[in-house]
C-alpha cells in the first residue's frame, strides 16, 4: 500500500515538472501574429519570445498617456479595444513597406503647405529606423519599439488623411458667414481608414486632385524656390488658399457656377470646360469697428447704433428656379435703413419707384399719403415690394437656389457697378453682368429660351414665332386696358450647382493671381492654421 502511494506521488511530481517545462517553452506557446511576421522577416528568433501578456500593459499605458495628443482619441481607442490592443498596423504594413510609404507621404506634405512635424515626421523616421536595424538585445526593447511605432502610425494615419482629405480646420467654426456644410470625416470614415487592408490606396485616395489645387501646389514650389522665405506674404497666401481648396463641398454637380468674392467674377464650369465668365457685384464690406459697434447695438437696441454688414456669405446650393421680371420683396433691414428715409424725404418716392406697401398683409391703396412721423423706424409695421419693370432693383432676371440667407443671383438696373475695380457694393446678393447669357445657359431648350426672351421684350431666335412676339408687345402697349407686368417662372436644367467662394490666390496658366482680401478673412484663417504650416 505504501509502495503504491509513493509511486503515485512520483508520477504526480513528474507531471508537474513536465507541465512547467511545456509552459516555459516557446515551442508550445501560441505566438501572436506580430512575432511570426517579424521573426520571419528578420530571420531573428528574438521576436519568437514576444509575449502578448507582457506587451499589452506596456501598450495600454502608452495609449493612455499619448491619447491627449491624438486628433480623434475616441476613434483610435475604440479601434484598439476592438483589436485586443494588438499592433495591427505594424503587423499588416511594416514588412510590406507601406509604413515607409506613409513616411514618404508625410514628408511630402510640405508641398501642400504643411509642416511635416505636425505629423511627427522626425520621430516616426527614427522609430522605423530602430525596427529596421534589428539590433534589439532583449524582447522588452521590442515591446517598447513596436508599441511606439504602432501608436505613431495610428496617430499619423488618422491626422494625415483628415488634413489632406478635408482640410486642417472646419471653416464653419471660424467664419460667421460660412454657411457651407463642408464634408468632414466622421468616426466611421476614420475607423475605415484604420481598418484598411491597403494603406497606400487610402493615402492616394485623400490627395486633392483638382487641377486648380495641383496648379496652385506647383506654384507654391516655384515661389519657395524664388523667394526662399516661408514668412513671405505670397507664400502664406498660397498656403491659405490651398487649405480653402481642401474643404470639400457637400455635393458634386454636373455643372458648377463659381462666384469668387475677392475677384468679383463668376465662372461657369462644365467639367474642364468654361461655359461663361463675367463680372459680378457682391456684398459690401462690414463697417469698420463692427464688433465693437454691434456690442453697443445689442445694449441699446437702437437702429442708429446698428453697424452695416452686407458681406455676401459663402454658400453652396443647386439652382431651382429662374424668375423673369421679378418682384423684389424688400428685406426688413433695407426697408428700415433706406426705404423709410427715402419715403420721408420724398412723398412720391414709393409710387415713382413702383414700390407697393402692405400693412398686416393687405395692400395700402395710396402709400404716398402715409404719415411716416407716426411710425418709429424700429417698429415699422409695413412690408414693401417693388413691382416688375425697368426700375426694379433686381433687373429682369432672378436666379434662385435654396439657402437660409435669402441670397440669390440677379440682374440689376444699375449697370455702372460692373465697371468699378472694387465691386463689393451690393446688399449681399450677387449681381451678374450678363444675365441674358446666364439665363440662356440655364434653360432647358431653345423653345424655353425664346419664351424667356419674349418676356423681356426681345425677339425670339426662332423667326416663326415673330407673330406671337408682336402680339405680346401690342398687349403690353395697350393703354386702354392697363397692362400689369407680372413675373414668370422657369425651371432650370438639373444639377447646376452654385458655389459662392472666397479665394484670394489661385494659379492661372502658370501664374499666380493674387486678389485683395476684401472682407479681411485671411488674417482669421492664418491664425487658425498657422500652427500646422
Amino acid at each position: 500500500m505504501l509502495k503504491i502511494t509513493f509511486l503515485n506521488l512520483r508520477k504526480a511530481l513528474l507531471f508537474v515538472v513536465l507541465c512547467m517545462f511545456i509552459t516555459g517553452c516557446d515551442w508550445f506557446r501560441e505566438k501572436p501574429e506580430i512575432a511570426a511576421v517579424l521573426a520571419k522577416h528578420f530571420d531573428n528568433k528574438i521576436y519568437n519570445k514576444f509575449d502578448t501578456a507582457v506587451y499589452l500593459p506596456i501598450f495600454k499605458a502608452k495609449l493612455e498617456t499619448q491619447s491627449k495628443d491624438f486628433l480623434n482619441p475616441k476613434v483610435i481607442a475604440a479601434f484598439y479595444e476592438k483589436n485586443q490592443y494588438l499592433p495591427k498596423l505594424v503587423t499588416k504594413f511594416y514588412v510590406t513597406g507601406q509604413l515607409d510609404t506613409l513616411k514618404s507621404f508625410v514628408l511630402q506634405s510640405k508641398a501642400d503647405g504643411f509642416n511635416p512635424e505636425i505629423f511627427n515626421a522626425a520621430a516616426y523616421e527614427k522609430q522605423l529606423q530602430s525596427l529596421n536595424r534589428n539590433k534589439f538585445k532583449t524582447i522588452d526593447e521590442v515591446y517598447e519599439a513596436v508599441a511606439d511605432l504602432e501608436l505613431n502610425t495610428a496617430y499619423i494615419l488618422n491626422k494625415y488623411t483628415n488634413f489632406m482629405g478635408y482640410g486642417s480646420i472646419n471653416p464653419r467654426n471660424f467664419f460667421n458667414r460660412f454657411y457651407i456644410k463642408v464634408l468632414r470625416p466622421d468616426s466611421l470614415k476614420m475607423d475605415s481608414v484604420l481598418n484598411t487592408e491597403n494603406l497606400v490606396a487610402e493615402l492616394k485616395k485623400v490627395q486633392p486632385n483638382a487641377k486648380s489645387y495641383v496648379d496652385l501646389k506647383e506654384a507654391l514650389k516655384s515661389y519657395r524656390d524664388s523667394i526662399g522665405n516661408e514668412e513671405a506674404v505670397e507664400i502664406k497666401s498660397i498656403k491659405m488658399n490651398l487649405e480653402r481648396m481642401r474643404w470639400r463641398l457637400p455635393l458634386q454637380t454636373e455643372e458648377l457656377v463659381v462666384v469668387n468674392i475677392p475677384d468679383f467674377t463668376l465662372t461657369w464650369f462644365k467639367q474642364n470646360d468654361t461655359l461663361a465668365h463675367m463680372n459680378v457685384c457682391v456684398g459690401g464690406k462690414r463697417e469698420a469697428a463692427y464688433t465693437q459697434k454691434i456690442k453697443t447695438f445689442l445694449k441699446t437696441g437702437k437702429l442708429d447704433d446698428k453697424p452695416k454688414n452686407h458681406e455676401t456669405p459663402q454658400l453652396f446650393s443647386v439652382f431651382n428656379a429662374i424668375q423673369v421680371n421679378p418682384i423684389w420683396n424688400i428685406p426688413v433691414s433695407i426697408a428700415k435703413s433706406e426705404i423709410y428715409w427715402m419715403a420721408r424725404k420724398d412723398p412720391y418716392y414709393l409710387s415713382n419707384n413702383n414700390i407697393k406697401v402692405y400693412y398686416k398683409g393687405k395692400l395700402v391703396a395710396d402709400p404716398d399719403t402715409i404719415n411716416w412721423n407716426k411710425y418709429p423706424r424700429e417698429k415699422l409695421p409695413f412690408n414693401f415690394k417693388q413691382g416688375s419693370g425697368e426700375g426694379n432693383a433686381l433687373g429682369k432676371f432672378k436666379f434662385v437656389f435654396d439657402n437660409s440667407s435669402s441670397i440669390y443671383l440677379h440682374d440689376t438696373n444699375n449697370k455702372y457697378g460692373f465697371k468699378l475695380a472694387n465691386r463689393a457694393i451690393s446688399h449681399g446678393c450677387v449681381r451678374i453682368e450678363q444675365p441674358l447669357k446666364f439665363a440662356e445657359l440655364m434653360v432647358k431648350d431653345k423653345y424655353q429660351y425664346d419664351k424667356l426672351r419674349m418676356d423681356v421684350d426681345l425677339p425670339p431666335i426662332d423667326t416663326t414665332k415673330n407673330e406671337v412676339f408682336k402680339k405680346k408687345l401690342a398687349k403690353k402697349a395697350d393703354t386702354l386696358n392697363i397692362f400689369q407686368l407680372k413675373p414668370t417662372w422657369y425651371a432650370p436644367r438639373k444639377s447646376i450647382g452654385v458655389f459662392i467662394a472666397y479665394y484670394t490666390a489661385w494659379a492661372d496658366k502658370g501664374k499666380v493671381q493674387f486678389r485683395p482680401d476684401v472682407y479681411e478673412y485671411d488674417p482669421i484663417l492664418w491664425q487658425a492654421i498657422k500652427r500646422y504650416m
